[in-house]
């Protein structure tokens, strides 16, 4: 085999070295070979697969920019004051494994978490995923690799998907429509009043979370019993919201109807958390007046995780739709007036308000969403009645069920019987199994789906061995329970057929360019990690812990700091994580009173206005807290004076937050330390290979400086975090855990050398594009040296001008060459942020760079005439088919049908079709409509 791989190579470079560089030799099938260094070395390493330049495409881009080594384009790329050492992220430091021996070790790590089954509740439950579903969605990169669905034309099926995912919340929960709470509460109420209640019941991450986020907002937060709330005069006058549990972290199912009715006479709004599982039973909370119904998804076909990550879900009144924050999906119309879906208020997210920002896009959980609305439409579990013999069971043997009313969790009373609960412990420990602790008399037992005839008999078991009792099989006591899901998606053909034929409406990265892939699913849905709970004793997970400590080691490493937290579970979340960090190490000095924060300012070549930072921070020397900035910066630039920025914020007692939104185009070369940074968040899920999704999930884990470790954040359930630590800021300890795992083998594979190689292939595919798109493109921001960092800004100001044209018109087009749009409006309004990362090829990019000259060649049509301004390929674009199937006569447009589907020749052979034509927007956030269609309205069309 390895002869056959030597000789493969040579040939490989006869070929490549007979053949002009840009000669369109289809050559992918070769991307991945190259001679080995000798017969023992690994034949599966990661980085040969993962990088899409081979050696003599990247000496091709470097001489086609005017360099003959890769060191010269660096040193002209990245300011030398703040490079970094070779070694410092190296194979030397940070050895690379091949995937098989990945794939080993990755086993190994899992078979040293203890198989214990939990059933400890508190909002995380064994899920039952639907192999189909697991197979086709979850590890189908069709699903997994997708954008956030900004261009809708090109993400149907997605936007299907998740409108099936809302209307099925909708109809659970009673609500008018489906899409955290508590901040809504606030705004609700103008912001006048200041406290918001949460009742005991409520889940205990849930109000350690809720504590944290008080805190920014000055809302008082006050924990107690609901039912007597009303007993306080002063705090109804000044109550913005409430929030309950329904049914409560114990299990009771208490009935709010009357409590509801009196808190809206106080004007308060009423939010209720609850269990998707448990409103198939119970009276949703639509229906005795809540205004805000919110809660977790995962029962729903997603597993545990260590914590996640999971969908959540939020339904509101109608009152108070247009105030509710993150993802909606809406129905609208295209062009020719079809049916389409797309993210209903996009504006509202894209443009939001800064000041008044209480939610992100970004931190939605859209793969998992369609997870839970794949598994709605498969079938629908029953474990109430399992719950029903459980308490049968116990209080046979003299046990007391403390909640007389529940849905799947018990809340049990051992005194009657034991000594303790520590001898209920004992006994389930015997058995491989967690209870869930409570103190010394009690312990909770929560069932799901997952819970067999035979785990119910150990389960009963286990309470008759602690009351030195026999209880034999629960057999004798059970009832045929009726599936009643006779709907045709429940039969595996029909729900496989409809997920492949969702899948074919979006465009993904088994399509075309979209940064970036991860490099394997498989780990994070083996059982060994996806069926742990969060709440599991600390030496029952000691795989889950090596990997999460080895992880957060690479990320200091790679960063330079001193000390990381995973626990944030989104970019926006480590943005907000770290900020309170430097809050509470300003008040731990006894400098609360520092919060003011100075945002960067920008000369127009894109450069820091150092004079201007200077100015304010002198101004505000008393008050500075911290001072934000991204680098490189979104412009697509090193700017050189980043560390003397840093400089003058620290001479003035405040702190610097580096977004790390970048730090793809730092590892290896510098970081975030070395120009001058406190704290950063890194985007795993863009710099470290966790797939998009579709739109989530991601996470967004924080490092800081040695000065700051003490404040990272707790946890109320499981030791983490520092000495002086800030409460939680996720309700899982670490987060969305179990997809830590993408990046702790995407970095175990690449190692430092792969690592730093896929940074310099990086900026050099960017500064590539960037030189071929020079002379059809204005390039808004570049170096002294001409040269841009791992993106660039290309400014398409000029064609409104001169055709009458925007920037979606641009983007639009690029949907009918099969390419997703590059970032559109944003960092400036009028501009493309293009970023080609270093897992294309140099075919792929160049295909790209065809697409957007061609598209140049077709405005200069409009500007000299040759096509209208108002009916041209970029005004009616994207053509999908059902325009092109109409007759000549219909056919109505100054171009042929040939120009609008073929415009480059590689179309006939590959053509990723949008399924509809452009949406109309306006329509749709005028008619604001989302859930499915009725079955009149689908018998009608």
């Amino acid at each position: 085999m390895a002869a056959l791989r030597i000789a493969s190579a040579r040939l490989r470079q006869t070929i490549l070295w007979s053949v002009p560089p840009r000669t369109p030799l289809c050559r992918r099938w070769l991307a991945t070979a190259r001679s080995p260094g000798s017969l023992f070395e690994s034949l599966d390493t990661f980085t040969d697969r993962h990088i899409g330049p081979d050696d003599s495409e990247t000496a091709f881009m470097l001489s086609q920019l005017g360099y003959d080594t890769m060191d010269e384009f660096l040193n002209a790329t990245v300011p030398p004051m703040i490079r970094i050492a070779n070694t410092t992220i190296s194979d030397s430091s940070m050895p690379a494994l091949s995937e098989s021996e990945l794939q080993a070790r990755a086993k190994a790590l899992g078979n040293s978490n203890s198989k214990f089954k939990s059933y400890i509740g508190m909002g995380y439950h064994n899920a039952v995923v639907p192999p189909v579903i697991l197979r086709n969605v979850m590890e189908n990169p069709a699903w997994y690799t997708p954008y956030t669905p900004y261009q809708p034309e090109i993400a149907q099926g997605r936007l299907e998907s998740l409108v099936n995912y809302q209307t099925m919340i909708m109809s659970l929960t009673a609500m008018d429509i489906a899409n955290c709470g508590m901040v809504m509460a606030y705004v609700n109420s103008n912001q006048k009043k200041k406290t918001f209640f949460v009742d005991q019941g409520v889940l205990p991450q849930t109000i350690t979370v809720l504590r944290t986020r008080a805190q920014g907002f000055g809302i008082r937060l006050v924990v107690g019993s609901a039912s007597t709330i009303l007993d306080d005069d002063a705090m109804r006058a000044d109550l913005c919201g409430i929030l309950l549990q329904y049914p409560d972290v114990n299990g009771r199912v208490t009935d709010y109807a009357a409590l509801t009715k009196e808190m809206h006479a106080t004007g308060a709004v009423v939010a209720c958390a609850t269990d998707l599982l448990a409103l198939t039973l119970l009276t949703p909370p639509g229906e005795w007046g809540c205004d805000i119904v919110l809660g977790n998804s995962a029962r729903f076909g997603v597993p545990a995780g260590y914590g996640g990550p999971h969908g959540a879900f939020f339904a509101v009144t109608e009152s108070l739709k247009r105030k509710m924050p993150g993802r909606l999906i809406g129905r609208s119309r295209d062009t020719l007036g079809n049916p389409a879906y797309r993210l209903a208020l996009q504006t509202r997210e894209q443009h939001i308000r800064r000041e008044k920002a209480t939610s992100n896009i970004c931190t939605s959980q859209a793969l998992l969403a369609n997870m839970a609305a794949m598994y709605a439409i498969y079938h629908g579990p029953k474990v109430h009645f399992f719950t029903q013999l459980l308490k049968v069971a116990v209080e046979r043997l003299g046990f007391k069920v403390v909640n007389d009313t529940f849905f799947d969790t018990l809340t049990i009373d051992v005194s009657p019987v034991c000594k303790n609960a520590e001898v209920v412990h004992a006994a389930a420990a015997l058995k491989h199994i967690n209870l869930r602790r409570i103190d010394g008399s009690h312990v909770g037992v929560t069932l799901d789906e997952s819970v067999s005839r035979d785990d119910l008999d150990v389960l009963a078991n286990i309470f008759a061995i602690s009351a030195s009792r026999t209880c034999g099989s629960l057999a004798a006591f059970s009832q045929p329970v009726s599936p009643g899901y006779p709907e045709p998606l429940a039969r595996v053909t029909e729900c496989l057929r409809y997920i492949f034929h969702l899948a074919s409406k979006d465009l993904s990265l088994v399509h075309a360019m979209i940064p970036l892939a991860p490099p394997s699913m498989i780990p994070l849905t083996w059982p060994e990690f996806s069926n742990v709970h969060p709440f599991a004793p600390a030496n029952q997970v000691k795989g889950y812990k090596q990997i999460i400590e080895e992880l957060e080691s690479d990320l200091c490493r790679i960063t330079g700091f001193h000390a990381c937290s995973v626990q944030p579970n989104s970019g926006a979340a480590g943005e907000y994580t770290g900020l309170t960090v430097i809050r509470a190490y300003h008040e731990s000095r006894g400098e609360g009173n520092r919060d003011i924060f100075v945002p960067v300012k920008t000369h127009t070549d894109g450069n820091l206005d150092l004079v201007d930072l200077k100015e304010k921070a002198e101004k505000h020397k008393d008050n500075l807290a911290a001072f934000m900035i991204t680098y490189p910066s979104t412009f697509g630039v090193f700017e050189d004076g980043v560390t003397e920025a840093c400089n003058i914020v620290h001479e003035h007692g405040g702190q610097v937050y580096l977004d790390g939104a970048n730090l793809n185009a730092q590892v290896g070369l510098t970081n975030p330390a070395v120009c001058g940074g406190d704290v950063c968040h890194l985007n795993l899920h863009k710099t470290f290979a966790i797939p998009h999704g579709g739109g989530g999930p991601g996470v967004g884990p924080i490092c800081v400086v040695e000065h700051l470790a003490p404040f990272l954040p707790s946890h109320p359930l499981v030791e983490t975090g520092g000495s002086r630590a800030i409460d939680a800021v996720s309700a899982g300890p670490f987060g969305s855990a179990s997809i830590l795992l993408i990046s702790w083998a995407y970095i175990k594979m690449l190692g430092g050398d792969g690592l730093s190689q896929s940074t310099n292939i990086a900026l050099l595919n960017a500064n590539y594009m960037a030189s071929r798109l020079a002379g059809h493109y204005t390039l808004r921001f570049k170096n002294r040296n001409g040269r841009v960092a791992h993106e660039l800004l290309i400014d398409l100001a000029e064609f409104d001008r001169t055709a009458g044209l925007k920037i979606m018109d641009f983007a639009k087009r690029l949907q009918d060459y099969g390419f997703h749009p590059p970032t559109c409006s944003w960092p400036i309004s009028t501009c493309m942020l293009i970023e080609p990362t270093e897992s294309e090829t140099l075919e792929e990019i160049d295909r790209f760079c065809d697409a957007m000259i061609q598209i140049r060649q077709e405005v200069d049509d409009i500007i000299s005439g040759k096509q209208p301004r108002d009916n041209n390929l970029l005004k009616n674009a994207p053509h999908p088919l059902s325009a092109i199937v109409v007759s000549d006569k219909e056919w109505n447009r100054p171009y042929t049908r040939e120009q609008a589907v073929y415009p480059m020749p590689w179309l006939r052979e590959k053509k990723f079709w949008p399924t509809v034509g452009r949406i109309d927007d306006t329509y749709g956030d005028l008619n604001l409509i989302c859930d499915c269609p009725s079955v009149e309205e689908l018998a009608s069309s």
